[in-house]
């Protein structure tokens, strides 16, 4: 997380992970105010066993793009609504980067669905997570089938 003030939004991608019993890492490291620390960071973040990196901001929101720029792992951009220009600043932020150093984005507020997107990488080469992923989708279309109004 960019801030602090990231850590409700953000709250939702732990809930996920930690239903789907994924260990990770939970830091705040601003890219403007704590540069060397989020390069050190993120470059080291494979040799601790990372494999995804989620990273969510708001404002200027330069978190996951800087964070991208500094690690070959797959980052996803969760953009923070701010105070200003309801979010739209910070997912343009996100999702506008240069050809060669990719982010992918998802939607203001997107924690959860970045932790699933997450989980669908790593469930590429780990079984367990797969399994879990696919019933999770199963409990999930089974809610809507099971609807009644």
């Amino acid at each position: 997380m960019g801030s602090t003030s990231d850590l409700e939004i953000m709250s939702a991608a732990f809930a996920v992970l930690d239903q789907f019993g994924v260990p990770y890492e939970k830091r705040v490291i601003s890219a403007h105010r704590a540069p060397s620390l989020l390069a050190e960071w993120a470059g080291s973040a494979r040799d601790r066993g990372v494999s995804v990196i989620i990273a969510g901001a708001g404002g200027a929101a330069h978190l996951a793009g800087v964070t991208a720029a500094y690690t070959t792992l797959p980052v996803i951009g969760v953009p923070i609504n701010g105070k200003a220009f309801g979010g739209m600043d910070a997912l343009l932020s996100t999702v506008q980067m240069p050809s060669g150093i990719p982010v992918a984005t998802v939607a203001v507020n997107g924690a959860k669905n970045a932790a699933l997107l997450a989980l669908s990488i790593l469930s590429v080469t780990d079984a367990s997570v797969a399994e879990k992923l696919a019933d999770f989708r199963r409990k999930q279309t089974e809610a809507i089938v099971n609807t009644e109004i």
